[in-house]
């Protein structure tokens, strides 16, 4: 499985992104997605991820009810809707894929997004 993360970009806050993660792969529709983040002098930190159905999706505490993931088995892509985006929120985004309850084994490149006050 191969992943390309995009959509990032600078926004000012409160405002919003939507990031997508495209991969390739018959079996990708079998592997749940996570999102992760690191911003600079911090270590990765885990966003959320979705299962492999796309019927479960879990979210760190300081990104519910304002970061919302969603799969489109159709296309092999994975979104990450971010609303009410916070300057804190600033990191390179990476999504990863798994065969639960497996590691995080695949990585996509990474996509910046920068949140102005």
């Amino acid at each position: 499985v191969q992943l390309q993360a995009s959509g990032g970009g600078l926004v000012q806050a409160g405002g919003s992104l939507r990031l997508s993660c495209v991969a390739s792969g018959r079996t990708f529709s079998l592997y749940s997605v996570g999102w992760f983040r690191q911003a600079p002098g911090k270590e990765r930190e885990f966003v959320g991820a979705i299962s492999w159905s796309g019927g479960s999706t879990y979210y760190t505490d300081s990104v519910k009810g304002r970061f919302t993931i969603s799969r489109d088995k159709a296309k092999n892509t994975v979104y990450l809707q971010m609303n009410s985006l916070k300057p804190e929120d600033t990191a390179v985004y990476y999504c990863a894929a798994r065969r639960a309850p497996g590691e995080w084994g695949y990585w996509g490149q990474g996509t910046q997004v920068t949140v102005s006050s």
